[in-house]
């Protein structure tokens, strides 16, 4: 297992506050974090709902606490800030440079791609991503995470004026995707909630409302074994928050603690053309047929996860007030075949 390393440099202080859920002695906690150390809430919190309904205040408090006792980084294990039972709603090929690696036309489409995952996926910042023996095509997308802070059971306008209503904070999410079975099985769920391909944290951002816009100018990037993969903006967003949980909003209910993942940007493995697309679509086609043409295409870049890559992302904001932290991620392969 890796080392709890965050990478804090060239930090500046900030308005908002980071939270972490951790493991230590056996027991789970919550704290709040104050440069490179962890105060630790006195209230246990069994889900980031009950957190949110009922611990943000007593985070508030204790960041001010001048003399609150305090552990390191080195003294625990990170563990998802987002918990079971949550709702993970995903938004694909949301960035058109992610848009044309895919085979897709690089604009803006005319509807919003929406899947989900499976909140059994969600696994620590620095928790081993655990490869399945038949998944040959494992593939990783760096993602901005919303945490819903309100319960949204009807349709409700969310603009930039009341964005801060409905998304409490920020964190880090590492979409690991099965590209075989996504594309070949036609399955986006499947290929993307096996257990261990949600990593998320290690920070819990929660926002002031005065940061908000702030959202719109987070900077995301990944490294795969120190390689820069991934680097973008949110700016390259081409559906902000605000539309996408308004028409969610009209279809489905959100609950305190459900994440909004908003897509990745281009620099994934995953590197299609329209032909192949339309072979791996043709229904004509046997699935073994279409898995061979994939495997065919792809495993040929170089890029696909293996055992022992180690995968690290960095979210934070362009005038470093928002420091989502950073993951880091082993590679591992499992015995096991999952079909």
């Amino acid at each position: 297992m890796l080392n709890n390393k965050i990478c804090r440099e060239g930090q500046e202080q900030k308005m908002g506050i980071q939270i972490v859920r951790f493991e230590k002695e056996s027991k789970e906690h919550w704290g709040v974090v104050s440069d490179d150390r962890i105060i630790v809430l006195k209230d246990s919190y069994s889900s980031l709902a009950q957190f949110l309904e009922n611990g943000v205040e007593e985070a508030r408090q204790v960041k001010e606490d001048k003399i609150a006792e305090s552990i390191s980084f080195k003294e625990i294990t990170f563990l998802s800030p987002v918990t079971k039972p949550a709702r993970i709603i995903c938004q694909g090929a949301n960035y058109s440079s992610h848009r044309a690696e895919a085979g897709l036309e690089a604009v803006r489409p005319p509807f919003n791609l929406i899947f989900s995952k499976a909140d059994s996926s969600l696994c620590g910042a620095y928790s081993e991503i655990i490869r399945p023996s038949n998944i040959q095509l494992l593939d990783y997308e760096v993602e901005l995470g919303l945490v819903i802070g309100t319960e949204i059971t009807s349709s409700v306008e969310v603009t930039d004026n009341n964005l801060h209503k409905y998304v409490a904070g920020l964190v880090i999410f590492n979409d690991i995707s099965a590209r075989d079975i996504q594309l070949s099985e036609g399955q986006w769920m499947k290929g993307k909630s096996y257990r261990t391909f949600g990593p998320t944290g290690p920070f819990l951002y929660l926002l002031d409302q005065d940061e908000i816009s702030t959202i719109h100018d987070l900077e995301l990037k990944c490294w795969v074994n120190e390689e820069l993969r991934q680097s973008t903006n949110t700016k390259q967003l081409l559906f902000k928050p605000t539309e996408t949980l308004t028409e969610l909003s009209a279809i489905m209910d959100l609950s305190k603690g459900d994440l909004l993942i908003t897509g990745t940007t281009g620099g994934v493995a995953l590197n299609l053309s329209p032909e192949l697309i339309g072979q791996v679509s043709n229904p004509v086609l046997s699935h073994q047929k279409k898995l061979d043409l994939l495997l065919e295409s792809q495993l040929q870049n170089g890029k696909y996860l293996v055992d022992g890559d180690v995968i690290k992302c960095q979210i934070r904001s362009t005038d470093g007030t928002i420091e989502l932290g950073e993951q880091i991620n082993k590679v591992v392969g499992s015995k096991v075949t999952v079909s």
